[in-house]
């Protein structure tokens, strides 16, 4: 089988604002038919990276290349590939949804109506085409602004930050879209956020980024695989700080979360017994050992040292 062609490429990415580096030689392949979540905290180069690639602003260095056409050298073919929301979608508030798609598709070749009423239906927002814009609530703006992103089949789309403001309702319609985009009609997807839960329920793959450099990129699944590489038990004892001492010993152990009776300790299962035999072995007194539950949030501090929203 034929491997495809990557939708989007960006290589070796660099943008600088003064003495500040943004983006940081930033690579990564952009796949047709996922949902790749591109997270980081706020300030973390996300959306330097989004503005790039949709052609707001220049790279210091590095190249993109859209459907196959170098940015730089094909700019109106690979810009023709490629649709986005970045910060609040534009509309013209007076007009309707349908008359705002309607002028929209002028601006690129074989837009029809059949295909805006297909839009309106993806986005839920078919019964309300006719309605002005400014009547709409911030969940239809946002709505009704991916419908416009979609409406010329193009080969990758990128949102950035796109549930902000959105209600829980809001998300999860938003989410479902996205996936039914990439997963059925093959578009190639790249959202950011700063939210962890939401790139858990809506990517394929993740890209972290920190400081503009990004640090790993990885599926839900090895992310998850690498949350429970070790595990955190939670010690109960009369004096945890006698119990932090004689298990400061031991190579390879973290210990966190000292209280007036519990100390977590982050090791392997085989590792954990060893801990326990330690204390006896000193004297000290073990109350209770309680396994907690890994977690995806504990890889991603991990990775990036803290500094991702896990709410």
């Amino acid at each position: 089988m034929e491997k495809q062609q990557p939708a989007l490429q960006i290589i070796d990415a660099t943008k600088t604002f003064g003495k500040k580096t943004a983006v940081d030689h930033v690579s990564f392949d952009l796949h047709p038919g996922e949902v790749f979540g591109f997270l980081g905290p706020n300030g973390a180069g996300k959306t330097t990276l989004i503005k790039m690639v949709m052609g707001f602003i220049r790279p210091d260095a590095g190249t993109i290349i859209i459907n196959g056409f170098n940015r730089k050298t094909h700019y109106e073919e690979a810009m023709e590939s490629i649709g986005g929301i970045v910060e609040n979608p534009e509309m013209y508030s007076n007009l309707s949804a349908r008359l705002n798609l309607q002028m929209y598709a002028r601006l690129h070749k074989n837009v029809t109506n059949e295909r805006i009423d297909e839009v309106l239906r993806l986005v839920g927002l078919q019964d309300r085409a006719n309605e002005a814009v400014k009547k709409y609530s911030l969940g239809m703006k946002q709505r009704i602004g991916l419908a416009q992103a979609l409406l010329h089949r193009p080969k990758v789309l990128i949102l950035d930050e796109p549930t902000n403001g959105l209600d829980p309702a809001g998300i999860h319609q938003l989410r479902d879209i996205l996936k039914q985009t990439a997963h059925e009609e093959g578009t190639a997807v790249m959202v950011s956020s700063h939210l962890l839960s939401e790139m858990q329920l809506m990517c394929d793959r993740i890209g972290i980024i920190s400081h503009g450099k990004l640090l790993q990129i990885c599926s839900i699944d090895d992310l998850t695989k690498q949350a429970e590489q070790s595990s955190i038990y939670r010690i109960k004892t009369s004096n945890p700080e006698a119990a932090q001492k004689i298990l400061s010993q031991k190579e390879g152990l973290k210990i966190s979360n000292l209280t007036s009776n519990t100390l977590d300790v982050e090791i392997d299962e085989t590792g954990i017994n060893e801990c326990v035999r330690m204390m006896v072995a000193s004297g000290s007194d073990i109350l209770g050992v309680q396994k907690l539950e890994s977690s995806l949030e504990e890889a991603f501090l991990e990775i990036t040292g803290g500094g991702i929203n896990v709410e």
